[in-house]
């Protein structure tokens, strides 16, 4: 596995090592030694499959506020998607900032988000699978969001035509601490 650092303070890209040969390709997707090498959080207690019917489906930003938050380790495994984290870290030296990776199931490129970085990302093919284990349960009072054109912010999305968006995550409030 090889770890990219990425412009948002813990967050990693992870880039497995591909075997291939006649038969097809071996990958190592998952190291507990090497997360606890590094000082990542290497205890999942939930593992979760995201499905989007369509192109453009745009999920977030999330994330859980203390005691209850949570880092994730996000993978594509069917089509491909646009995925953004967002330090909301206040004494984090990179709080503020976003970031955006295409992950696509061709390569199997993941992206470690730490604790205290909200998630969100757009689909870029119908009918999109994310497999994602997270270090916390779900704790709904303890949840936040941003929503995704929030102007403190100004993420820059792929313009996809139309957004398909939840109530809930169109509606998150203006940023504020």
């Amino acid at each position: 596995m090889i770890f990219v650092e990425t412009k948002i303070e813990g967050a990693l890209i992870i880039e497995p090592e591909r075997d291939e040969d006649k038969r097809g390709f071996f990958i190592r997707a998952w190291c507990e030694r090497e997360f606890e090498q590094r000082g990542l959080i290497s205890h999942f207690v939930q593992f979760n499959i995201s499905c989007s019917k369509k192109a453009g489906t745009l999920r977030g930003l999330h994330y859980q506020v203390p005691p209850h938050q949570e880092a994730k380790l996000m993978c594509c495994t069917k089509g491909v998607l646009y995925d953004v984290i967002l330090d909301t870290r206040p004494k984090s030296p990179t709080f503020k900032r976003w970031l955006a990776v295409d992950l696509r199931a061709d390569t199997y490129k993941m992206l470690y988000i730490p604790c205290g970085v909200a998630h969100g990302f757009q689909t870029l093919t119908d009918d999109t699978e994310v497999f994602y284990p997270v270090s916390q349960f779900y704790f709904p009072e303890s949840e936040r969001g941003i929503r995704w054109n929030d102007p403190t912010f100004a993420i820059k999305w792929p313009e996809t035509g139309t957004l398909i968006l939840s109530d809930k995550d169109k509606n998150w409030p203006d940023w504020s601490l």
